[in-house]
């Protein structure tokens, strides 16, 4: 694979990360703290408890990358 399509790859993959990022920070300021925490009905999670969840998995899928599968026990 050549350098500059690596390269590239990767800009534009950390630009689309940023993206997603600040969206999902835009999204989480138009509610109270207290609203982070709420539970809309008894099987939903609340956006707190996805964040979690999602920056959890994001750290177990990259910690190791390319030099393992991901899956932590």
């Amino acid at each position: 694979m050549s350098l500059k399509f690596t390269t590239s790859y990767l800009e534009d993959s950390l630009t689309l990360f940023r993206y997603y990022k600040a969206l999902a920070e835009r999204a989480m300021a138009q509610v109270s703290d207290e609203q982070l925490f709420v539970n809309l009905d008894e099987e939903a999670n609340s956006i707190a408890i996805i964040v979690k969840h999602m920056a959890g998995n994001m750290r177990s899928r990259w910690t190791d990358f390319l030099s393992s599968d991901g899956e932590k026990p």
